[in-house]
């Protein structure tokens, strides 16, 4: 099976598995960066993992909207594009891929670098770690990168090596559910896959909002499974962007990635 038909079972199936990990994975209290359990800068990398990683993916900075940020990612000269997805040895690899939602979030930070200028930022559901690595290059004064892989860990570690930044705090816990962590804004890219994920989410950013005004992005392409979640009726429209051509056709058919500001009335329930 190629990787492209891998891609599709990640954006359909796989993605309710992801899901249930999201759902099952309940963390302890993460109240903020400095008492979360996470790799910090000095943290050394498995060598083994890393051999793997740099052996398998690629470094690019092309089709997609931010080419000031270098990532390693799967791509269609790697070797698991067209390897059988049970080959790859570390689970599914949601990380290599820069999604959609993801990008909107990355180039909008680029481009308004006061959004987190002196701030603290949580990416949530980071992945490759694009969009917290766009955060520190606009001048966030903290950054935590949040994602259940510790796979993913790995990746966001090189990815900083490749764009010269020290690496960023990464905590590999489910904080969702968790108490409502104390920072200013919180950014999540295409993690709206699952409707019962999604409620966790709404629950959890609504708590953060309410208990420490956190200010929170969502950057989506429109699935189905976000437009047609209540959320939607919560959320501000701030800027879409147009795809480049190569991320239309490996998302099959998606054209545009929005970045949307999350403001929930007051009058909704909290609990």
């Amino acid at each position: 099976m190629a990787f492209r038909g891998w891609k599709w079972l990640l954006l359909l199936g796989r993605q309710n598995t992801l899901a249930k990990v999201w759902r099952s994975r309940r963390g302890g209290p993460c109240l903020c960066w400095k008492r979360c359990c996470h790799w910090s800068a000095g943290k050394s990398l498995d060598p083994e993992v890393r051999a793997f990683l740099e052996e398998n993916t690629e470094v690019t900075n092309s089709g997609h909207l931010t080419p000031e940020i270098r990532l390693r990612l799967l791509t269609p000269r790697c070797r698991f594009w067209r390897e059988k997805p049970d080959l790859w040895p570390y689970g599914d690899p949601f990380w290599a891929i820069y999604w959609p939602g993801g990008q909107a979030l990355s180039r909008y930070i680029l481009d308004n670098p006061h959004v987190v200028k002196g701030r603290s930022v949580l990416d949530l559901g980071s992945g490759c770690g694009a969009t917290a690595i766009a955060a520190v290059m606009s001048g966030a004064s903290q950054v935590l990168a949040n994602d259940i892989d510790p796979i993913a860990g790995t990746a966001m570690i090189l990815n900083c090596e490749l764009n010269h930044l020290n690496p960023f705090p990464i905590t590999i816990k489910n904080i969702i559910n968790s108490e409502a962590g104390k920072w200013d804004l919180i950014v999540l890219g295409d993690m709206f896959y699952d409707e019962q994920l999604a409620d966790g989410l709404h629950r959890w950013l609504q708590k953060c909002i309410r208990i420490h005004q956190t200010e929170v992005l969502i950057g989506d392409p429109g699935r189905h499974q976000f437009l047609s979640h209540s959320i939607r009726s919560q959320l501000h429209k701030v800027i879409e962007y147009s795809l480049p051509e190569s991320t239309r056709q490996e998302n099959y058919g998606l054209t545009s990635s929005t970045v949307w500001s999350y403001q929930p009335s007051n009058s909704l329930d909290d609990s």
